[in-house]
């Protein structure tokens, strides 16, 4: 009896030793955490701002023979609300400066440039242009149109804006031979325009600026 005992304690011990190692899957309460470190913000991407400059493009006004002008530079007496007529070779003469050429310019680059020759006599010019007229500005609209005549705009305009200032075309216009005729120099270059195409949404880059000078011819 006291053999059996002993045996049956033996198997106890056993089977308890093995059961306590025997591995079980731990439950997911049971896994340890792990501690992740916060993830950094990442910035947000920067987007490059392309500030374009060309006149052609933002069809930014520019001076032309027969617009006024008003300049003025602060605290400088004698130099106060100065009115010039650009001549026809496109120039003014300003005081202490001499002739400087204001056609082809815009405003803020006739201001930029006053200031920067200014800067050899006054110190730190503080220096103001304001366009009195834009009648240099004119482009010529002739034939069967609306209101054939000149056509002045505070700002660089295509051939379709033009048209329209103009009262737009007649009933007897033809709208696919329009042209416009520009001096360039002592030669004449002559752009076709098709009306009928460009209202249409095709042939769009015949709707092209307008240079001061320009005649439009509606036939």
């Amino acid at each position: 009896m006291k053999q059996q005992l002993i045996i049956f304690l033996i198997f106890a011990l056993v089977a308890c030793k093995t059961f306590a190692q025997t591995e079980f899957p731990l439950t997911p309460t049971e896994l340890p955490q792990t501690q992740t470190e916060p993830t950094a913000l990442q910035p947000e991407a920067k987007t490059d701002v392309v500030i374009l400059k060309d006149p052609e493009i933002l069809a930014t006004y520019l001076l032309a023979p027969g617009d006024a002008i008003e300049i003025t530079v602060w605290k400088e007496e004698g130099l106060q609300q100065q009115q010039f007529l650009i001549g026809p070779d496109g120039n003014i003469v300003y005081p202490l400066i001499g002739t400087i050429t204001a056609a082809g310019r815009t405003i803020s680059d006739l201001n930029e440039l006053l200031s920067v020759k200014l800067a050899d006599y006054i110190a730190d010019p503080s220096v103001s242009v304001k366009l009195l007229n834009n009648q240099g500005n004119a482009i010529f609209v002739i034939g069967k149109v609306n209101k054939p005549g000149q056509v002045f705009a505070g700002r660089r305009i295509d051939v379709l804006q033009a048209l329209s200032m103009a009262g737009g075309l007649t009933v007897f216009a033809n709208e696919s031979n329009i042209n416009i005729q520009r001096r360039i120099g002592n030669e004449i270059r002559v752009f076709p325009f098709d009306y009928s195409n460009v209202i249409d949404g095709e042939d769009l880059d015949q709707n092209i600026l307008l240079e001061p000078g320009d005649t439009i011819t509606v036939p």
